[in-house]
């Protein structure tokens, strides 16, 4: 069996999912599967590209395009690692990316989930990231409400935790990486691997952040969830009330801005329930 399972989760990624799994391929660390999960592509995107690979893939295709929570989770359901490692399809690894990090989880083994840091290409030129986007090690729950503050691209979790903690929520359209990290920062601190062992391309025109308008309503659903589900400490409680406050006030105004009267009153009323005078 092997250690890591490896999950490629594409839609209508033909021109660069190869490349993705090529860089697993390149792996130093060498006791790995892959499981690319195909959401339903309609651009050719087959079984059949990657049979030039030096490592055998498993290619598993949904019948539809359910989103990427889906498809992750399927490639979790079929693996046989203890630990999982998200590399989306339009990212690529550094080689010693596995190796580094199974050997931080082997001497810091209290720790069951990791990620690194890494490299922003944007429209084919490299960027600085900005300060927010900072990673932090240890209990980093603060930190991710605010913003996502892990890149599934990097991370490295143990199947058990993952399982735990429900998987992704194929409910979400998007923010469903946010999500999944509200629920395990919450309660678990997460690894840093202070190298540069990824690489992440932007700027095209597919992203879901680009696609899907008003993110942070997503965001506001996960924290509502998180506060409905009551496994909150007292100060993690009064931390979720604040940002949530300041999150609806922000997409309430943004629909007073665009006259849409419905939506605004209805995430002025939650900024409203959960603000400082509530």
């Amino acid at each position: 069996m092997p250690t890591v399972s490896v999950i490629i989760p594409t839609f209508n990624r033909a021109h660069c999912i190869v490349r993705a799994a090529a860089s697993v391929c390149r792996q130093s660390y060498s006791d790995f599967e892959i499981i690319i999960v195909d959401d339903g592509s309609d651009d050719g995107t087959c079984n059949e590209m990657f049979l030039d690979l030096p490592v055998p893939v498993r290619f598993e295709k949904l019948g539809s395009n359910y989103g990427v929570s889906k498809a992750r989770n399927t490639g979790v359901s079929v693996s046989r690692g203890e630990w999982i490692s998200f590399l989306d399809s339009d990212d690529a690894w550094h080689p010693e990316k596995l190796a580094m990090q199974m050997q931080w989880h082997e001497n810091n083994p209290l720790f069951r989930i990791s990620q690194t840091e890494e490299i922003w290409i944007r429209n084919g030129i490299r960027v600085n990231q900005p300060i927010v986007y900072k990673k932090i090690p240890g209990n980093i729950f603060e930190q991710s409400l605010r913003r996502c503050t892990i890149t599934p691209s990097s991370v490295m979790i143990q199947k058990s935790l993952f399982l735990e903690m429900g998987g992704f929520n194929e409910s979400l359209p998007a923010c469903e990486d946010y999500d999944l990290w509200l629920r395990i920062t919450s309660k678990n601190p997460v690894g840093l691997i202070d190298e540069f062992l990824i690489t992440k391309h932007g700027g095209h025109k597919d992203q879901l952040s680009t696609t899907v308008m008003g993110l942070d309503r997503f965001r506001i659903r996960s924290i509502l969830d998180l506060l409905n589900n009551g496994n909150l400490s007292a100060g993690q409680v009064i931390l979720s009330r604040r940002v949530l406050a300041e999150k609806a006030l922000v997409v309430a105004n943004g629909y007073k801005k665009r006259g849409r009267t419905l939506e605004h009153g209805r995430y002025e009323r939650i900024a409203k329930t959960f603000g400082p005078a509530s």
